[in-house]
Formats: C-alpha cells, sequence, structure tokens
C-alpha cells in the first residue's frame, strides 16, 4: 500500500520511527513532515492526498492525535479515527472504513505504536449489513453538506 504520514514538529521523531517500521511491513511511505506549529495544515494536506487517492491511507500523529484527527476529518473523503490500542485500530478500518488514522506522540509508546500501524494496515474493509450502513449514512451526510 502507499500510505502518506505527517506530523507538526513535536512529533517528527516519532513519525519517523513509525515511518521505518511501515517501510519494514512492505508498504511505500510518503513523509509530509511540518515546522508549523498549526497542525491542521499537515492534516489536511495528508487528507487531500488521501481523499484524491494518491495513496492509500494516511497516519497522522501531533501531541495526542486528537486535534490532527478533527482538521483531517474536515476533508471531504477522509475518515479518520485517533486509535488507542490494538482493538480500535481494527475496527477503525474493519467497521469504519477509516483511511486514515492518527496517533499521540506524547500519550502512545512507541512499540504500542508500532502494533497499532501494524492491525490498521492489516485489515480491509469490506461492506458488511451491520458496519456498512452506519458508515453509508455519515458520508450521506458529508455529500449532502
Amino acid at each position: 500500500m502507499k500510505i502518506a504520514m505527517g506530523c507538526d514538529p513535536n512529533a517528527t521523531g516519532f513519525m519517523n520511527e513509525c515511518a521505518e517500521f511501515v517501510r519494514g511491513l512492505g508498504h511505500e511511505v510518503t513523509l509530509f513532515p511540518s515546522e508549523d506549529p498549526i497542525y491542521a495544515r499537515v492534516a489536511i494536506a495528508v487528507g487531500e492526498a488521501v481523499a484524491a487517492k494518491q495513496y492509500d491511507r494516511g497516519i497522522l500523529f501531533c501531541g495526542t492525535g486528537i486535534g490532527v484527527m478533527l482538521a483531517a476529518n474536515k476533508v471531504k473523503g477522509v475518515l479518520a479515527a485517533n486509535v488507542l490500542n490494538v482493538y480500535s485500530a481494527k475496527r477503525a478500518c474493519l467497521s469504519n472504513n477509516c483511511n486514515v488514522i492518527t496517533l499521540g506522540s506524547q500519550v502512545t509508546g512507541n512499540m504500542l505504536a508500532k502494533e497499532l500501524i501494524a492491525a490498521y494496515l492489516d485489515c480491509t474493509y469490506v461492506y458488511n449489513e451491520r458496519s456498512g450502513k452506519k458508515v453509508d449514512a455519515i458520508l450521506e451526510y458529508e455529500n449532502q453538506h
């Protein structure tokens, strides 16, 4: 897969370590590092690239992962989730068809981050009766507004 990864200045080292891990899993990685403390800008850039299908998925980093998640979710075509455990990383893909996940460099340990990323990248969303209608409702609202 082609993965876009972006971060704010505080998470650069964390992102770089995770990028090497993702490359080791066999994925192509493009970095969107930023010296801009306004993390919304890098989150939007990654979100736009993923929404435009230039990348299969995106991974964003800031202190908590919350700010970049909020910003990325403003991009039409992006479904971003802040993941905190392996189950939520898997469900972000399997249940919610998220094309972006976010992680916090100040709240997530390096080893856990790698487990979360691996779990997320190992999943493929398959439309199903239970979750599909829920995702459809989100996308329907997005397309109407």
